[in-house]
């Protein structure tokens, strides 16, 4: 028998998505095995930071990457959730945060006791029940530990990065490892003619690159939209913004361990603290708005001297109809707009998935076909998500939110807030991201409260429930006043020279 297998990859991107890839298909593909190879694109659009999730920190982990040492060489703090201004209502403010909230009394999930203390009259925030959405809003941070019987256990967290920098530190550790990179542009693809497959990469030297499987991070569709027509799932209609203006400018002294996301009229400011400066963008509708009357916003936006001339950003709402289609396999994360920071980890699941589901040959129908329907629930998992941010809001006074808040939503997303809406209970998939917790705190932050709770609730008498949740908020508070705050956290563990701004 013949040996079919694949036996290269061609990458095609230069950020820290492709970059991402090229280190995990490092680690795991010997390079006698499988050969890597970066086309390593000039002039692609990218922000100057990435903030990231807490699956990052369990794939630096996998990667044998000390963690100090990577924060100390890319400007990096910790993240432990966003903080969401104006996106309910002008002046409402809430904490998407990482980790649990609560802790379950008896037979139901917690929130149900939450919404019983408030019909008890309780104002206790849902997020005074989160250990890290406590925590950042005194600015305080430390790593977990590792004492289930602490509530100091009960969050994660992902980091702020400078970009630049951390997808230095992952090319070089993917060129360490034997990837290859080509300095290049792909100017031609080459098709087979008996079944469309990518036969070669014609490159701007007149090169030709052939591989067994195109991995396209490019952030622009460009070898799909190539290999066939209209297979693009639009979600354009759901989720308006399409660009962004973004710069760097002089941060606080004692950067905060949080993103923010502060909702304007057309849409909405990003702040990302690094060690020596902030990363602020305008994510907006170019529908509603200019790119000039953008970037005027941004510019009026900023808390201190600007360090860079903004640069413009353009995102498309929706996916693939098919990630994996013959041999050019897609990472799209990069192409949504960055709301919930998902983009690195859909890098870093599609290619997770890839490594589970690595084909015994070239071409394996059955493989391809799972990793499709996989992804695509993922996506469609994370799209709902993102809606909900913009169709639960109260906002008025510009077109923009309007639009946002007479939206028809998909099926699924209307199932899910109705169910809610009625008695407060949720019906998730396994295969989401984002879970209970999450889904929970946006919908309650953005006003979303049920009309009834879990009649099991009241198994509890109510002076039980008020004192059990007393003793929660207390616990978690006095664990938090422990914690140092998070520039001495940084200075102690990951402190970073000043580099220059892009």
């Amino acid at each position: 028998m013949s040996d079919d297998r694949v036996r290269s990859i061609a990458i095609i991107g230069s950020d820290a998505c492709a970059w991402l890839a090229a280190a995990v298909l490092a680690r795991r593909l010997q390079p006698a095995f499988c050969e890597v190879r970066v086309i390593d694109l000039p002039d692609t659009e990218s922000a100057s930071s990435i903030a990231t999730l807490p699956s990052f920190g369990r794939l630096i982990a996998l990667l044998d990457i000390d963690e100090a040492d990577l924060m100390r060489r890319t400007q990096a703090t910790a993240r432990l959730g966003t903080e969401y201004v104006d996106w309910a209502r002008v002046g409402a403010r809430y904490f998407h945060a990482f980790g649990s909230v609560g802790a379950r009394l008896e037979a139901v999930a917690f929130h149900h006791y939450w919404l019983k203390l408030r019909r008890l009259g309780d104002r206790s925030d849902f997020e005074d029940y989160s250990t890290a959405a406590v925590a950042a809003k005194i600015g305080r941070f430390a790593s977990p530990t590792h004492d289930r019987r602490s509530v100091l256990s009960l969050y994660s967290y992902g980091q702020h990065f400078d970009a630049r920098l951390l997808t230095g530190v992952l090319r070089q550790y993917a060129l360490d490892r034997g990837v290859s990179r080509i300095r290049s542009k792909v100017v031609e693809l080459s098709l087979r003619s008996h079944d469309g497959f990518i036969e070669a990469l014609r490159l701007d030297d007149g090169a030709s690159l052939r591989a067994d499987l195109y991995i396209d991070c490019a952030g622009t569709r460009r070898l799909a939209a190539q290999m066939r027509d209209a297979d693009y799932v639009d979600w354009s209609h759901w989720l308006a913004c399409d660009r962004a203006v973004t710069t760097t400018c002089e941060g606080a002294l004692d950067p905060a361990p949080y993103s923010q996301a502060i909702a304007g009229a057309s849409g909405w400011l990003w702040r990302h603290p690094l060690q020596h400066c902030l990363d602020t963008g305008y994510v907006y509708s170019s529908h509603y708005i200019g790119d000039d009357a953008a970037a005027a916003i941004l510019a009026a936006s900023l808390p201190g001297r600007a360090l860079r001339e903004p640069r413009l950003l353009h995102f498309a709402a929706g996916r693939p109809a098919r990630f994996w289609d013959r041999n050019c396999l897609t990472l799209a994360g990069g192409t949504l707009e960055p709301l919930e920071s998902i983009a690195l980890h859909l890098a870093q699941t599609g290619i997770a998935r890839l490594l589970t589901l690595f084909p015994a040959q070239r071409y394996s129908a059955s493989d391809i076909e799972e990793y499709n329907r996989l992804t695509a629930l993922e996506y469609d998992g994370i799209r709902d998500f993102l809606i909900l941010h913009y169709k639960a809001t109260a906002r008025d006074g510009s077109q923009f939110w309007h639009q946002c808040r007479d939206l028809e939503v998909p099926d699924a997303l209307r199932t899910r807030l109705e169910l809610f809406r009625n008695c407060g209970h949720l019906a998730l998939t396994d295969a989401e991201h984002f879970g209970h917790d999450s889904w929970l705190t946006v919908l309650l932050g953005q006003g979303v409260e049920p009309r009834n709770y879990d009649p099991l609730a009241d198994v509890l008498e109510d002076e039980e429930v008020t004192t059990a949740c007393a003793r929660m908020r207390l616990a978690i508070r006095a664990a938090v006043d422990t914690l140092p705050t998070h520039r001495e956290f940084l200075a102690a563990h990951c402190a970073a020279s000043a580099v220059e701004p892009l």
